[in-house]
C-alpha cells in the first residue's frame, strides 16, 4: 500500500494515541473529518492498522521482570517446530515468540514477577514443551528504550 503524507500522519498520531477522536485526529492532520474518517477505514481494511489496544503498565501489573530465553529444539523438523509453535501459543507469560536463525531455534520475551515466579515457569512450563533440548535464559536489569511505534518512512 503507497501511503502518502495524510496517511503516515494518521498512523503516526494513532500509534501515539489509539483512542484520539476522529475530530481531533482530522484537526491534527490538516484534513476534513469525512475525509480522515475515510482514510483510516482504507487503512484498517488494507490490514495496515492491525488493531487497537491498551498498553499496559508492567510494573503495576506485577510482571515487571523480562526474560529472554533461547530454545533449543531436538530437530528442527515441519512437525516438531508445529507442535512447539502451538504449544508456546498457551502460555500466557510468553509475550514474544520468533523462530531465529543461528544458535537457537527460539527466541521468547516472557514476563514475571521476579526470580521464583520464572522458575516456577522454567521448570513448569518452558522445558516441557514439544521437542526442547536447551533453555537458555537472560533476565533484564532494567529497559533501556522500549517503543510500540513503528517508523514510517
Amino acid at each position: 500500500m503507497d501511503l502518502d503524507r495524510y496517511d503516515k500522519a494518521i498512523l503516526k498520531a494513532l500509534q501515539r494515541d489509539g483512542r484520539i477522536s476522529n475530530v481531533q485526529l482530522a484537526a491534527a492532520v490538516s484534513l476534513s473529518e469525512s475525509a480522515c474518517l475515510r482514510r483510516v477505514r482504507a487503512l484498517e481494511e488494507s490490514g495496515l492498522i492491525d488493531r487497537y489496544v491498551a498498553l499496559l503498565s508492567q510494573a503495576r501489573s506485577g510482571l515487571s521482570v523480562d526474560v529472554f530465553v533461547h530454545i533449543g529444539l531436538h530437530r528442527e523438523e515441519n512437525r516438531e517446530l508445529q507442535a512447539f509453535e502451538d504449544a508456546v501459543q498457551n502460555i500466557p507469560e510468553v509475550m514474544e515468540c520468533y523462530l531465529m536463525t543461528g544458535e537457537f531455534d527460539y527466541l521468547l520475551r516472557v514476563v514475571v514477577a521476579d526470580m521464583a515466579d520464572y522458575e516456577r515457569l522454567h521448570k513448569g512450563a518452558l522445558t516441557r514443551l514439544p521437542g526442547v533440548a536447551r533453555v537458555n535464559s537472560s533476565v533484564a536489569i532494567r529497559t533501556v528504550r522500549k517503543k510500540t511505534e513503528l517508523p514510517l518512512r
